[in-house]
């Protein structure tokens, strides 16, 4: 089924920036499987595409070795390769180190800067075989500082590790691409003040960039892309 067709694992791929980026590759027809610790979103999002045989949905924690190196296993098991993988799942608590509440932060930094690690380790056997790609989605937080912002240093973090994963698996023909937006609406913002003021990018565009990441040409590797909307000045 898949021998001619290029196969993507997603985290958090259920809403938001993954699940844009699996409509963009379903409708290319490929093969894709997406993963998300909730098992009723993940049935909604297959539903709602018709339950295509080329969509795996695949429930699980993003920052739990088990759940992550098993959902390399099943997509191995139900399609026969893994081309590609891209971190997507991550979250924020939309406070400060001298405000917030740090019961909330260990789940916000083991799922932002674990989880993208325990992604890369389980899946770039596989990788190395198909000679495939890994997607990091980062954030313009990880470049631009934000005071007492501990989202925007665990996508420090994000930033550090593509560019340390890249350094060590470029040698075995597998690019690595930092995917940082700016803005995005997606429900991101849920628990927080709302969505910020201004022109905000989709889920959709960012996806456009994953994508595009995704399909470069055999031997090209491009590393960071930064995507703001217009009018974003940080």
């Amino acid at each position: 089924m898949t021998d001619d067709l290029r196969v993507t694992l997603i985290t958090g791929g259920g809403t938001g920036i993954g699940a844009a980026v699996a409509r963009r590759l379903l409708e290319a027809g490929e093969a894709v499987a997406v993963t998300g610790r909730r098992e009723e979103r993940l049935h909604a999002f297959a539903k709602e595409l018709g339950e295509p045989e080329r969509l795996l949905t695949l429930p699980g924690n993003a920052a739990d070795y088990a759940d992550v190196s098993g959902a390399v296993d099943a997509v191995l098991a139900r399609f026969g390769r893994l081309d590609a993988v891209v971190a997507n799942a991550g979250f924020a608590t939309h406070d400060t180190v001298a405000d917030g509440d740090p019961a909330e932060w260990t789940d916000m930094v083991l799922t932002n800067v674990l989880g993208p690690a325990l992604l890369i380790r389980a899946s770039v056997d596989a990788l190395r075989r198909s000679r495939g790609r890994i997607v990091l989605v980062g954030s313009v937080a990880g470049f631009v500082p934000t005071p007492g912002n501990l989202y925007g240093a665990t996508k420090y973090a994000v930033t550090g590790l593509a560019e340390n994963t890249r350094r060590q698996v470029t040698e075995w023909g597998v690019g690595v691409t930092l995917i940082a937006p700016g803005r995005v609406e997606t429900p991101f913002w849920d628990g927080g003040d709302g969505l910020p003021p201004g022109h905000l990018l989709t889920a959709g565009q960012i996806a456009g960039s994953v994508v595009w990441a995704l399909g470069r040409p055999e031997g090209v590797d491009v590393n960071t892309v930064v995507v703001r909307p217009l009018g974003q000045p940080n």
